[in-house]
C-alpha cells in the first residue's frame, strides 16, 4: 500500500482578500437587514419563481406590450414572486424584439419600485449561446462546437457578448453554462456541455462564467451566471433526457463534480439542479449533493433553483413524496432555495402552510431568501431603475459578429482529407445535397429563437446556409437538390444524375433541432433516407465531401470511409455556413478537434480517458475519430518533451516544456494537448487524461517552445477512502507523439 498524500487548500491572506471579506460584510449586513424587516409572505415569495405566462394577456407573442398588469399586480404586489422566467406564451415562446424586452422588463422594474421593500425581482432566461431570445443577437456555436475551439479565450469572449446583449435586453440571469460533462452519446442535451474531459469542460465553462461576470457582476455590462444542472443530469443509463443516472461516489467525485467545483471557484452565484435522478435519488431531494457536498465541500454561497416542475414531480412522477405539499417539503429542505414552479402558485400556497404548522422551520427560509437576497444585490438589481445599457453600441455590433465568425471557423473538425482533395477549387462545379444543407436551424439546435429551435421562418435573412455561402464563395457551378425543410423527401435519382454532371458532391447530412426529451433516440444510427441517399450518391463513384451538422455523434462509418473529405460542424451557431464554406474552399485553415470520442458504431462507447482493461486483449478503444482528433490543411510537429525535474515531492508541482513547428506551407493553429497517466494506483487509473492545452497561431517553419505547469492537484486522484490524493510512483507525460516520464518520491 503507497503512503498517501492529502490535498489541503492553502489559505492566503492578502490585501485583497481583507477587501472582498469588508465588501461581503456590508452586503450581508444589508441582506440580514431587509430581512428583518420581510414578512413570512415576502420571504416565501422570493422563493417563488414564475413563468412570464403568469402575467402575461392571451397571445402575449403577437402584441406590443404583453403584459397583462392585473396579473403582474397579483404577482408582485399579493404574492410577492421574487423571479419571473421566459418569454410571453409557453409553450410558443420565441425570440422578442429587444424594444419589447426593455418595456416587459421595465414595467416589472417599476412595479417592484412601489412595493414595500422594494425588492427587485431577478428575470432569467435560457441564453445558452448567446441572447437566444431577443431577435437579432449574436448567436454562437453551441458548447459542443465552443470546446472544438480548444480555445479559452473565445469562450470568454463569447461570455462577455452574451452577457452584455442579455442586459442590453433588460434581462438579469442567465440560465447557462451547462457544466455537465458529456460522456452519455444518445443524450438528447450533449450538444449543450463542453465535451467528455473533465479539464476541457472545466476549462471551457469557468472561462465563459468569468466573461460573463467579470470582476464586478453589478457592472452594466455583466450579468449572473447560473450553473447547470448540478449533478449526474448528463449520464443517464439509457441515453434518454430525465432519465436515472448510476453513477457511485467515486466516479462522481473524480468525473462530474469537478466542473461544478470549478465553476464555484469561478464565481457562478445560482445553480440549477439536476431534473433527473442519481442512484435512486432525485436531484431535487438529495440532500447529500445539494447541501453535504455542494456548499459543504465545494464551498458555494450562493442559491439553488429547482428547474421546470420538477418540486412537484416528485410525487407525480418519481413517487417519493406522498403528495404536492411532501415534495415542496422535502426539496427545501433538500436545498432547494428557489423552486421554478413556473405555471401556478402552488410552491407558495404549499410552502406557507408548511412554514405555518411548524413542517419547515424558519430558520431555513431565512437561510434560502438571504442566499437569493445577496445574489440580487451582488448583481446590482437593488439599484437598477432602467435597462442597464442602451442597445446602441451593445448589440449585434461589428465586433461580436467577428469575433462569433471566429469561434465558427475554429469549432469545425476536418476529419478526413484523402489525397488533399481539399480545399475545393473556386471553379470547380459542385452538387449540394442532403437535408442539412439549405438550413440554418440544423447549424443552431435548440434553444435558438424557439425552444426546439426548429422555427426555419424565423431565422435572420441576412445569415447564409451552407448551400448559399458556397454559392456566393465560388464562380463554379452550384447545382442543389434537396428540401425546404430537413424532412422533405429528396429525389435521390436527381442527385444521382446531377452528381454524373459535377466535379464533386458536397454531402450535407445530419440530424434536425431538438432539445430535452423531444430530442430522445433509440440508436445513433443515421435516418434511413439520409443512407440511402449517400450510397446512391457514392455508388457512381464521384468524390464526395461529406459534411455533418448535429448535437450528437451519428454514426457515419460506412460513409466516411468512401468519402473523400468529412468535415463535422456539430453546431457552429449563426455564422456556421459561411465559416463552413471558407474551410471547403481554404480561406480558412481548419483547427477543430474533437471533444468527444467519435463512436465507429453505435453501441461502441468508450470514452478516450478509459481504464486499461478497456484496450486489453480482446477489447479494443477503436473509435472513427478519437477525442482531440482534427486535421488542418498544414502539418505540426512537436518535440523535444522536457521535463524541468524528474523525481520531485508529494505536493510539489512540475514543470515541462515541448517545441511545436509548423511543418507545412501554410499559417494554421494547433492545439497542443497535455496527458497524464499515473502508472500504477491502488484505483485503477485512466490510460490517460487531459491536464493542460494550449492553442497557438504558427506561420510556415515558425517553431516555438510552450511551457506547462502541472500541479499536485492534476496528479490526483480520488483514493480507497473517497478523498484526494496524490500517490508516490511513475507518472508518464504524453503530447503528441513525444513521452516523459517522472517520479514523485516519498516524503
Amino acid at each position: 500500500m503507497k503512503a498517501l498524500f492529502l490535498l489541503f487548500p492553502l489559505l492566503l491572506i492578502s490585501e485583497s482578500v481583507v477587501c472582498a471579506q469588508e465588501a461581503n460584510q456590508v452586503i450581508e449586513n444589508q441582506v440580514q437587514t431587509l430581512l428583518s424587516q420581510m414578512s413570512l409572505e415576502e420571504k416565501v415569495g422570493q422563493m417563488t419563481q414564475i413563468d412570464f405566462s403568469l402575467v402575461s394577456v392571451a397571445n402575449g407573442q403577437d402584441v406590443e406590450n404583453p403584459i397583462d398588469i392585473d396579473k403582474l399586480e397579483h404577482a408582485i404586489l399579493n404574492r410577492h414572486v421574487g423571479s419571473i422566467l421566459n418569454t410571453p406564451t409557453t409553450p410558443n415562446n420565441k425570440a422578442q424584439p429587444i424594444a419589447k424586452w426593455r418595456n416587459m422588463t421595465q414595467a416589472i422594474r417599476d412595479l417592484t419600485a412601489k412595493t414595500r421593500l422594494k425588492i427587485p425581482v431577478i428575470y432569467g432566461i435560457d441564453a445558452i449561446h448567446g441572447a437566444t431570445y431577443t431577435q437579432n443577437a449574436v448567436l454562437f456555436p453551441q458548447a459542443i462546437s465552443m470546446a472544438a475551439t480548444f480555445n479559452t479565450d473565445l469562450s470568454f469572449r463569447e461570455g462577455e457578448i452574451t452577457a452584455r446583449e442579455v442586459k442590453a435586453s433588460g434581462l438579469d440571469w442567465n440560465f447557462s453554462p451547462v457544466m455537465d460533462i458529456g460522456r452519455q452519446p444518445l443524450w438528447p442535451r450533449l450538444w449543450e456541455t463542453f465535451g467528455e474531459d473533465v479539464h476541457l469542460v472545466s476549462a471551457m465553462g469557468s472561462a465563459f462564467i468569468r466573461g460573463h461576470q467579470g470582476d464586478d457582476v453589478a457592472a452594466a455590462n455583466k450579468a449572473a451566471t447560473c450553473m447547470k444542472h448540478y449533478v449526474g443530469y448528463s449520464y443517464p443509463l439509457n441515453g434518454k433526457d430525465r432519465s436515472p443516472a448510476w453513477i457511485g461516489e467515486r466516479a462522481l467525485r473524480e468525473y462530474f463534480l469537478p466542473s461544478f467545483e470549478a465553476g464555484v471557484l469561478a464565481g457562478s452565484p445560482t445553480v440549477m439542479i439536476n431534473s433527473a435522478e442519481v442512484d435512486g435519488i432525485p436531484g431535487h431531494a438529495n440532500y447529500h449533493y445539494l447541501t453535504e457536498i455542494l456548499r459543504g465541500e465545494l464551498g458555494f454561497k450562493g442559491f439553488t433553483v429547482s428547474d421546470w416542475e420538477d418540486i412537484i414531480r416528485l410525487h407525480t412522477r418519481d413517487k417519493i413524496a406522498a403528495s404536492p405539499r411532501d415534495a415542496v417539503k422535502v426539496a427545501v429542505m433538500a436545498g432547494v432555495d428557489m423552486s421554478m414552479v413556473p405555471l401556478d402558485y402552488s410552491f407558495y400556497d404549499l410552502l406557507l402552510d408548511l412554514v405555518k404548522t411548524g413542517d419547515v422551520p424558519m430558520s431555513r427560509i431565512d437561510e434560502a431568501v438571504s442566499r437569493i437576497l445577496k445574489v440580487k444585490v451582488q448583481a446590482g438589481l437593488f439599484e437598477l431603475k432602467q435597462p442597464a445599457l442602451p442597445v446602441e453600441g451593445n448589440f449585434a455590433t461589428e465586433d461580436a459578429v467577428a469575433i462569433n465568425r471566429q469561434a465558427a471557423e475554429e469549432a469545425i473538425v476536418l476529419a478526413k482529407n484523402a489525397n488533399h482533395i481539399l480545399p475545393l477549387s473556386k471553379h470547380a462545379s459542385i452538387l449540394v445535397t442532403g437535408p442539412s444543407a439549405n438550413l440554418l436551424s440544423v447549424m443552431n439546435g435548440g434553444w435558438t429563437i424557439t425552444w426546439q429551435g426548429s422555427a426555419e421562418e424565423l431565422y435572420p435573412q441576412d445569415k447564409l446556409t451552407l448551400l448559399k455561402a458556397i454559392q456566393q464563395k465560388t464562380s463554379g457551378q452550384v447545382t442543389y437538390v434537396g428540401g425546404q425543410r430537413f424532412s422533405d423527401e429528396i429525389n435521390i435519382e436527381q442527385a444521382v444524375t446531377q452528381a454524373r454532371n459535377h466535379d464533386v458532391v458536397v454531402l450535407a447530412l445530419g440530424e434536425n433541432t431538438y432539445t430535452e426529451t423531444t430530442g430522445n433516440i433509440d440508436s445513433l444510427e443515421l435516418d434511413p433516407v439520409q443512407l440511402q441517399l449517400a450510397r446512391a450518391i457514392f455508388a457512381i463513384g464521384k468524390p464526395v465531401i461529406l459534411v455533418t451538422f448535429g448535437g450528437r455523434p451519428r454514426i457515419i462509418t460506412e460513409l466516411a470511409e468512401q468519402a473523400q473529405a468529412v468535415v463535422l460542424g456539430f453546431l457552429p451557431g449563426m455564422e456556421g455556413g459561411v465559416a463552413m464554406a471558407d474551410i471547403l474552399f481554404g480561406d480558412v485553415n481548419p483547427s477543430g478537434k474533437l471533444p468527444i470520442t467519435y463512436p465507429r458504431a453505435t453501441n461502441d462507447i468508450t470514452p478516450y480517458d478509459h481504464k486499461p482493461m478497456e484496450a486489453f486483449e480482446l477489447n479494443q478503444y477503436r473509435p472513427l475519430y478519437a477525442f482531440g482528433h482534427g486535421l488542418s490543411y498544414t502539418t505540426f510537429e512537436t518535440s523535444d518533451l522536457k521535463i524541468q525535474q524528474n523525481r520531485i515531492s508529494l505536493g510539489e508541482s512540475i514543470e515541462l516544456s515541448v517545441k511545436v513547428k509548423n511543418t507545412g506551407s501554410i499559417a494554421g493553429k494547433e492545439t497542443v494537448l497535455v496527458y497524464l497517466n499515473d502508472e500504477v494506483a491502488s484505483v485503477t487509473r485512466p490510460v490517460k487524461q487531459l491536464k493542460a492545452f494550449k492553442k497557438i497561431e504558427l506561420e510556415p517553419g515558425q517553431q516555438e517552445t510552450l511551457q506547462f505547469t502541472l500541479t499536485a492537484q492534476d496528479m490526483s486522484f480520488i483514493g480507497l477512502d473517497m478523498k484526494r490524493i496524490v500517490e508516490p510512483g511513475e507518472f508518464k507525460v504524453m503530447v503528441g507523439d513525444e513521452t516523459a516520464q517522472f517520479t514523485v518520491l516519498k516524503n
